[in-house]
C-alpha cells in the first residue's frame, strides 16, 4: 500500500501543489514552522479516513477565501492502482470519488488506503482521559476488521437515540418512556457487548506488540500492561436497568462501552500518574507501533506511515530508536530539519511559501 502522487488545490495554505513521495522507505518533508508540512500529511490521512487527524472539520481544510478544496491521490493497493478524489466544501456537502465513481457511504472507503499516524498529540493516549484511548482502540478494531465500523456506528446511533429519549423524559418515567427505554436498552446491550468483545480481542493482540515496541524505543526491559476497564458488572442489559433511575436524573447513559477505559501501566504502575514524560511519550509511540504492526500482520499490507514532527518531542536516544524500528513500507515524516543522524531519507521534499520542491 503506497501513495504515488498527491495533488492539492486550495487545501489549507496551498493554492496548488503536487508531490511524489518515495514509493518505499522514508520521505522527509522539511520546512520551517507554519509552512504547511503537516498539511500534506493531513491530506493523505483525510483521503484514507475522511477526517482530519488534527480534529478539524472538513470546512476548515478549505483555503481561506475559497469555496472548496480538492484533494487527489494516485495510490496502489495490493498491486492495483486506485484514484481517490475529494472535493471539500466550505459550506455544503463534500464529494468523494474512488476511481471516478461516487462514494455512496463513508465505510466503503475503509481499507482502500490505510494510514498509521504518529503525532505529538499522541501523548493524550497516555496522559488524557478515557475517550482518547477508546477512540484509539476502536480505530484499531475497525482497521483490523472493517465490518466492525458498522458495529461502532450502531452503538453511537443507539446512544444518541437513548440520550434524546432521556432528555424528552425530563426525569419522569411514564409508561411510554419506560417501554421505549426497554427497546433501546436491548439494542444497546446487544451492540455494546459485541463492541466490547471486539475491543478485548484487539487489546489482547496489541499488548505483546506494545511490550516489544516499548522495549525497542525506551531501551529497557520494563513491562507494559494494557487492561480493559469495563463500566459495569454482569450483563449490560441488567446494568442498564439498574442504572435507569440515575440515567433519568442525570439525563445521560452512565454505563456502557462509551464509559469504558484502558488502563495503561509500566512495571505495574499507572502510566498516567507515575511515568515520566519520556516514558509516557515512548508508551504512546509504542501503542501506535503496536497497532501498525497488528494491522500489517492481519491484512498482509503495511499502512502508509505518517509521522508528524515526532522527533521534536523526543530525546536523541528515543529518536534514534524510532528511526531504527520504523516498519517496512512507505513512510512520510515532517520535520523542521532535525532528523536523527541515523535517518537516511529516500526522498526529501522542501516546503517554503506554499510550494514544495524536491531536494
Amino acid at each position: 500500500m503506497r501513495v504515488h502522487r498527491l495533488w492539492l488545490t486550495d487545501f489549507r495554505n496551498y493554492r496548488e501543489v503536487e508531490i511524489e513521495p518515495a514509493p518505499e522507505g522514508l520521505t522527509a518533508i522539511v520546512g520551517a514552522n507554519g509552512e504547511g508540512k503537516t498539511n500534506l500529511l493531513e491530506a493523505i490521512g483525510y483521503l484514507a479516513t475522511l477526517s482530519s487527524f488534527r480534529g478539524a472539520p472538513s470546512a476548515a481544510l478549505v483555503r481561506e477565501g475559497c469555496d472548496s478544496a480538492v484533494v487527489r491521490a494516485e495510490a496502489e493497493r495490493e498491486g492495483r492502482s486506485v484514484l481517490l478524489e475529494a472535493q471539500l466544501a466550505a459550506a455544503g456537502r463534500d464529494r468523494v470519488l474512488v476511481n471516478r465513481q461516487p462514494l455512496r457511504r463513508g465505510r466503503d472507503l475503509l481499507g482502500v488506503i490505510r494510514v498509521s499516524v504518529f503525532s505529538p498529540d499522541d501523548l493524550v493516549l497516555v496522559k488524557g482521559g478515557p475517550s482518547g484511548r477508546r477512540d484509539f482502540l476502536d480505530d484499531t478494531v475497525v482497521a483490523l476488521h472493517a465490518k466492525h465500523d458498522a458495529l461502532r456506528s450502531d452503538v453511537e446511533r443507539i446512544l444518541r437515540q437513548r440520550g434524546a429519549l432521556l432528555k424528552q423524559a425530563g426525569g419522569r418515567l411514564s409508561a411510554e418512556i419506560e417501554s421505549t427505554l426497554d427497546v433501546w436498552d436491548s439494542k444497546l446491550a446487544t451492540a455494546g457487548e459485541a463492541l466490547v468483545e471486539a475491543r478485548r480481542d484487539t487489546l489482547a493482540l496489541l499488548e505483546p506488540e506494545a511490550v516489544k515496541a516499548y522495549g525497542e524505543l525506551a531501551g529497557t526491559g520494563a513491562i507494559v500492561s494494557m487492561r480493559y476497564v469495563q463500566s459495569w458488572e454482569g450483563d449490560l442489559l441488567g446494568a442498564l436497568a439498574a442504572s435507569r433511575h440515575d440515567d433519568l436524573r442525570r439525563v445521560a447513559t452512565l454505563v456502557g462501552p462509551h464509559r469504558d477505559d484502558v488502563a495503561l501501566a509500566i512495571d505495574g504502575l499507572p502510566a498516567r500518574t507515575h511515568a515520566s514524560q519520556g516514558e509516557q511519550r515512548s508508551l504512546a509511540l509504542a501503542l501506535r507501533l503496536a497497532a501498525h504492526r497488528a494491522v500489517t500482520d492481519t491484512t498482509g499490507t503495511p499502512p502508509v506511515l505518517l509521522l508528524d514532527d515526532v522527533f521534536s518531542e523526543l530525546d536523541p536516544a528515543r529518536s534514534e530508536a524510532l528511526i531504527a524500528h520504523i516498519p517496512a513500507g512507505q513512510a512520510l515524516v515532517s520535520t523542521t530539519g532535525l532528523l536523527p543522524s541515523a535517518a537516511t531519507p529516500d526522498r526529501v521534499l522542501v516546503v517554503r511559501n506554499g510550494a514544495v520542491t524536491q531536494q
